[in-house]
């Protein structure tokens, strides 16, 4: 069974198309990195033109690329929410008149769980045995979830203000290092001193997390030093290097003890991280160690916003 993806939740237009759940024959974005790069952020509006723009040759591209008409498609998959409701509707109106003029099955997507089988594609179905426990990281999202069978999800723990990758790219606004922040921390905090600067582990009860206050502890940490009204250019570089480090390195113990609590209350079978947050290697290297065998994706296209995942959830919903 082949089914056609498409995502458009945020800030990427893409389309895919994936075969029986696991085997990916394309995998198309179209990436806006560069145009929001100019405020340091996602605006709504201007990502949802861009959609507009990009959607259809998207389609078209992931078709071609799978060496697949549409005869061969079985269905087709698109994210319905969470996400920006503009960018949201271009995807899924765009989705939902193929399929009218297609003939084709409609599958609505949530956005959180698709990216849990990002880690799906290119594996084998044998691979995987429930439950499963999923840390998801994403700019937009940040949750725990027991995955009991395939389409079957509890949220057991969730950020009770920002998302881990929502505070990735706040702070590295903050150091003047651009967007996207996940990335440009990560690179900046290899020559870092993780230990420079105590930043706090906020204590929340539970399973959930919080990442408010540490941002807040960041901004602190740099006005003392240079100032209320700083100039991220005038930041020195040692200093960005070990805030980088040291607020990796905060956020990655907060995710790890989080998910270490949940796997000795809950005794999955297997342990996952997913969403783009999945991507960092300081994360993938602390769960490891602390938690043994991890899956993560096989490939980090399959860690940030695409349609490989959605079309592999589409195939298990179908």
């Amino acid at each position: 069974m082949r089914i056609l993806g498409i995502e458009t939740s945020c800030d990427e237009t893409a389309a895919a198309v994936v075969e029986d759940g696991t085997k990916v024959l394309s995998n198309v974005i179209a990436s806006q990195i560069d145009l929001h790069a100019k405020t340091g952020g996602v605006v709504p509006e201007v990502a949802a033109r861009e959609h507009i723009v990009k959607i259809l040759p998207v389609v078209e591209e992931a078709l071609k690329d799978a060496s697949c008409t549409w005869d061969k498609i079985d269905a087709i998959a698109a994210v319905n929410e969470p996400g920006l409701v503009s960018a949201l509707l271009t995807g899924f109106v765009t989705a939902k008149t193929l399929a009218e003029v297609k003939s084709k099955p409609l599958i609505p997507i949530n956005h959180v769980y698709a990216h849990i089988y990002g880690n799906w594609c290119d594996r084998e179905a044998s691979d995987f045995e429930f439950p499963i426990l999923i840390l998801t990281v994403s700019g937009g999202h940040n949750e725990i979830i027991l995955m009991k069978d395939h389409d079957d999800f509890e949220v057991v723990g969730e950020s009770r203000d920002d998302a881990a990758g929502e505070a990735f790219d706040k702070v590295a606004k903050i150091l003047g290092l651009g967007y996207p922040g996940g990335p440009a921390i990560q690179k900046s905090a290899e020559k870092g001193n993780n230990l420079a600067f105590a930043l706090p582990i906020a204590n929340v009860d539970g399973l959930d997390f919080s990442f408010s206050g540490l941002k807040t502890a960041v901004l602190y940490e740099i006005q003392r030093e240079y100032g209320a009204n700083f100039d991220p250019t005038k930041i020195d570089q040692k200093f960005v290097q070990d805030m980088a480090a040291s607020f990796q390195k905060t956020v990655v113990e907060t995710l790890v003890e989080k998910l270490a609590k949940a796997a000795d209350k809950y005794g999955p079978k297997q342990i996952h991280l997913a969403g783009g947050v999945s991507a960092n290697l300081l994360l993938r290297e602390e769960a490891k160690k602390r938690l043994g065998p991890i899956k993560f994706p096989t490939n980090i296209r399959y860690c940030t916003d695409n349609a490989a995942m959605v079309a592999a959830y589409g195939f298990h919903k179908m």
